[in-house]
């Protein structure tokens, strides 16, 4: 015959439960890109005819120069999130993205899981990409995206002391695997439309470098980004910098 459980035990199951839906909570909020419950991030504005095309990990031998020439023949503007130690060995692509009047933000010196260092480590990585950047370019920086979005309450008080925004996004190409330039646009697709659903614009997070490295392939998402473009230029859709939204 079975036995009811004894008071011990149901109060140990409740503490389980709730231990294990405080630790879902948790990692919700430092991991998901639309999360607002360690602070607040930008992801888009509310206009659903609006986009924002943002590069990660750069700046890039050949990948940077080709995204700027075509949006460039776009009339377009993008956002790029540099890193900064490839900042410091590529200074004349940051200045070139610069020169053409797109957004520039910090990826922090070295592409850490921010939300796993130490709050000394933190402010090192935010303050030394910062200074990359601003020594590169003559201009302040106010834009943060952490790396894989990570964040906790120590990411964003090290941000505001150095006056950044952070930034997420609401829509992938998924472009860090070896996928075709067509994928990648399947898959902004759906996240623009999801992001349409919801009455609002589209961030959507594509990668002209790799964080391992200067010199990686990306010629699919410089293809990916021509149709793109000429898929937004027919639709009438607007490109933004995420300092639209901001």
């Amino acid at each position: 015959m079975a036995t009811s459980p004894s008071p011990f035990e149901v109060s140990l199951a409740a503490t389980a439960a709730v231990a294990v839906t405080a630790g879902l909570t948790l990692t919700y909020a430092a991991l998901s890109p639309g999360s607002q419950l360690f602070g607040h991030t930008i992801v888009a504005g509310n206009d659903a005819n609006e986009v924002a095309l943002t590069y990660d990990d750069g700046p890039n031998d050949i990948a940077t120069d080709e995204l700027l020439e075509l949006l460039a023949q776009h009339n377009a503007r993008a956002s790029f999130f540099m890193i900064g130690r490839f900042v410091s060995e590529r200074p004349e692509i940051v200045r070139r993205v610069h020169a053409a009047g797109h957004l520039i933000g910090n990826h922090t010196q070295t592409h850490p899981w921010l939300s796993f260092l130490s709050s000394r480590v933190i402010r090192e990585e935010l303050r030394a990409c910062n200074q990359a950047l601003e020594d590169t370019i003559g201009a302040p920086v106010h834009y943060l995206r952490p790396p894989h979005g990570a964040r906790r309450p120590m990411v964003f008080r090290a941000a505001e002391e150095l006056g950044l925004k952070i930034v997420q996004w609401n829509a992938m190409g998924y472009d860090w695997q070896p996928i075709s330039p067509e994928r990648i646009v399947q898959n902004v697709t759906r996240g623009r439309e999801r992001a349409q659903c919801h009455h609002i614009g589209a961030n959507i997070l594509l990668h002209d470098g790799h964080q391992q490295g200067i010199g990686a392939d990306r010629r699919a998402t410089v293809q990916a980004t021509a149709a793109l473009l000429g898929r937004f230029a027919c639709q009438g859709t607007r490109t933004v910098t995420v300092d639209a939204w901001s």
